[in-house]
């Protein structure tokens, strides 16, 4: 019996000792660039347009300052993180456009679209729709097609604004959803390409300026084509990447889940209406 007793310690002596190496192992993998926990990695689907901006730029309070004879017009984005919205009182502080989350990768559709979409509308709001781009999964064409069979369409009605690929760090995984900077910016062309195919429209495309420098190398081949949304969250919008000499959009803060995320259209009421004729 004793030695039966000095076996069986020394077997759980010896799990032990594996189940601690094991443990050791997952800790140094997940300490490795790039990686994250569980608990670190949000459910898919659940992105939203400046999400990463937070996570890797941070977050500052504040009105952004203004020039002195500078026209901007006040809009919000949603996503399904808001739920339903209410849309009058947003109307009534002064907001004028918006833009609502439709869809992410080629997986997942807002279960809000309709009441954010329809309801800016109905409220008088000139509104568009964003795709939160997921390159890790699908082709740029799988996904564009995707978002416009999804609510990312556009019709000639004077209140419908142009899609946006919402191209920024990546929640799930790395920052560059493991694509080389030059694979990145083929996907990008793959997405807009088709957008412009199927809608006739050049799509917006939202970013930071230093996600855009990490996974393009600063790519200057969009500015002449496809309206820059630029995330900066700060009193100035600072450099803008390469290819644009003026951004059409600036998401300037992010404040909170019952209101959607701020932004200012770089001119007069007018000017967001001309966009959305095209």
């Amino acid at each position: 019996m004793p030695v039966h007793r000095s076996g069986t310690a020394q077997t759980s002596r010896r799990r032990l000792a594996a189940a601690g190496a094991l443990l050791s192992s997952l800790a140094l993998l997940l300490a490795l660039p790039g990686a994250a926990s569980g608990a670190d990695v949000p459910e898919r689907g659940t992105a939203r347009m400046g999400q990463g901006v937070i996570a890797h730029d941070g977050r500052q309070a504040g009105s952004p300052a203004r020039a002195a004879a500078a026209a901007q017009t006040e809009g919000v984005d949603v996503s399904g993180h808001q739920g339903n919205v209410a849309w009058s009182t947003l109307w009534n502080s002064g907001v004028k456009w918006a833009y609502v989350k439709a869809t992410e990768g080629t997986y997942y559709k807002n279960e809000y679209f309709a009441q954010q979409y329809n309801g800016s509308y109905n409220v008088g709001m000139i509104r568009g729709s964003y795709h939160f781009a997921t390159p890790d999964t699908t082709s740029g064409a799988a996904q564009a097609n995707y978002f416009v069979d999804n609510g990312g369409g556009w019709s000639r009605d004077g209140k419908t604004l142009p899609g946006v690929l919402d191209i920024e760090w990546n929640p799930y995984g790395a920052q560059c959803y493991g694509k080389t900077q030059a694979a990145m910016v083929a996907w990008i062309r793959d997405f807009v390409n088709t957008y412009k195919a199927r809608t006739g429209r050049d799509a917006v495309i939202y970013t930071a300026t230093s996600w855009w420098k990490d996974c393009t190398g600063n790519n200057a081949g969009f500015g002449t084509t496809n309206p820059l949304w630029v995330a900066r969250y700060a009193a100035a919008v600072g450099e803008l990447p390469a290819g644009w000499g003026f951004y059409t959009m600036w998401q300037y803060t992010s404040s909170g889940p019952t209101v959607g995320d701020h932004d200012h259209f770089n001119g007069a009421l007018d000017r967001v209406q001309a966009l959305a004729n095209g």
